[in-house]
């Protein structure tokens, strides 16, 4: 039996499994504060919290002692900043942050080769400018610092007590040379880090550390149990659904939404911010767009209207028509394929016989829109692909999967706990390094449960052109 943790950014999840099924799952919600326009921001003990909450949900179902060994997951770029007492200096400055704009021109500047070493152009929501951000707004606070961590990192270390990363978390950093899967110290020196502030980088499937007398008593796990290093949410989700070989792809619809092709070369093509980063395994990259506006707008415009994320899909259902108004979904700004923080979002076409069934179709209308955009930024690189498997929670929408099969003219495939996906393939990385699961097995894709198929809907290429042109006159007027 193994355990997967992953730190999301809306829940921690957990996935107890065996070799090839889950067992059983839990989740705890946690919160995201915005103190100023632009930020994101979260405190390290909540994932830890979290972590020991959902574990406590788990303790009713299986045995924790049983866990043969634990793999980690998590949302990635997230700047967790400690001093040298492995204490948080301040809350964590998340992946969806756009305070260090000034920052990222700075690093292009000193840089300029920065998109084809890291994998993508610099962009304020990568680790690396808010170091640079924090010591010129925050000089107390960078003073204390003296380690970096990635947010699964700081739960592995509250678990096992060492300062590690894996390769593909650190290639979201802006700060790993990704041809050779190394910290490149031109990048590290241009943002005001020290090479000793970074953590080891393994492999996700390489054992890092025990879990620690302290954590086996905060937590119900047995002491001694192995830790591996597991992989940032996007190279997790990955290994959950056997894409670790070239021609594999998923979607992922979390609070962020990614496209991910896997492949065994490194590929930078950073005119179009299709970030080209590391894997999880070794020799193993991947192409990623990479969306700051996941499934996140339906909750967010489920709390605006006071219904569940169900009932927004639900209501969206009910309507279809030419009258539904165009809406844009950059809450937090966009990465791929635009690279623009400062875009925000906004609805066009509203009437005053507008329901709000018809917002709600239009906000999951734009999920799909954003999807298209991403197909479009790969370019020839995503033909090949037979079909995209779907993961996130987002993925529990019929609906979503059948518009986005349309707008990508993809298949969309799903298989049983395509929502839980990061957390299965943390799960499953643990199970490998092991020794249960060999690379191969890791290359294995669980059965279709769900297909979804491109469809004939021509007025829906109509509002996806509108969408297009509507963004491109936002951006205009910024």
């Amino acid at each position: 039996m193994y355990l997967g943790i992953d730190i999301g950014t809306s829940a921690v999840k957990l996935v107890c499994a065996d070799t090839d099924r889950i067992l059983t799952t839990s989740s705890v919600a946690i919160k995201t504060s915005s103190p100023q326009p632009g930020w994101s921001e979260q405190h390290p003990d909540l994932w830890w919290q979290a972590t020991r909450d959902a574990l406590d949900q788990l303790s009713g179902q299986i045995t924790l002692s049983e866990v043969k060994a634990i793999g980690l997951s998590g949302q990635m770029h997230g700047a967790v900043l400690l001093n040298r007492d492995l204490h948080p200096i301040r809350p964590a400055i998340l992946w969806n942050d756009s305070r260090a704009v000034q920052e990222c021109e700075d690093l292009r500047a000193a840089q300029p080769e920065i998109g084809h070493i890291a994998g993508v152009p610099p962009l304020p929501g990568f680790t690396a400018p808010k170091i640079a951000w924090l010591k010129k707004h925050e000089p107390a606070n960078y003073a204390k610092l003296s380690h970096i961590l990635l947010p699964k990192d700081y739960v592995g270390l509250r678990l096992h007590g060492e300062l590690v990363t894996d390769a593909s978390d650190a290639a979201g950093t802006l700060w790993l040379d990704q041809a050779s899967r190394d910290w490149h110290a031109g990048i590290v020196e241009a943002t005001d880090v020290a090479g000793d502030w970074l953590p080891q980088i393994f492999d996700g499937h390489n054992c890092v550390g025990a879990v620690s007398a302290q954590a086996a008593t905060e937590t119900g796990l047995k002491p001694g149990t192995p830790v591996v290093a597991g992989g940032g949410d996007a190279a997790t989700g990955a290994v959950s659904l056997g894409a670790t070989e070239p021609g594999r792809g998923f979607i992922s619809l979390g609070t962020s939404g990614q496209l991910f092709v896997a492949d065994r070369a490194y590929k930078p093509n950073p005119e179009r911010y299709v970030h080209a980063f590391a894997h999880t395994l070794p020799d193993r990259w991947y192409q990623m767009a990479a969306m700051l506006n996941g499934a996140r707008p339906i909750s967010w415009i489920g709390g605006q209207l006071g219904l569940s994320a169900a009932e927004v899909v639900a209501l969206a259902e009910t309507v279809s028509g030419d009258r539904v108004p165009i809406f844009l979904p950059y809450l937090t700004g966009e990465r791929s394929p635009h690279g623009d923080p400062h875009i925000r979002a906004c609805f066009f076409g509203l009437e005053d016989s507008t329901t709000r069934a018809d917002i709600c179709r239009s906000v999951v209308e734009a999920i799909a829109f954003c999807f298209a955009d991403a197909a479009q930024s790969f370019g020839d690189s995503i033909k090949e692909l037979p079909e995209l498997a779907a993961i996130g929670g987002g993925s529990r929408s019929e609906l979503l999967l059948r518009l986005i099969a349309t707008v990508t003219e993809k298949p969309v495939v799903r298989s049983d706990g395509a929502d839980s996906g990061p957390a299965y393939g943390a799960a499953r990385l643990a199970a490998f390094g092991e020794g249960a699961l060999d690379r191969a097995d890791l290359a294995l894709q669980p059965p279709t449960t769900d297909m979804f198929e491109p469809a004939d809907m021509a007025p829906l290429f109509e509002r996806l052109a509108r969408f297009r042109k509507l963004y491109t006159a936002v951006s205009l007027a910024e």
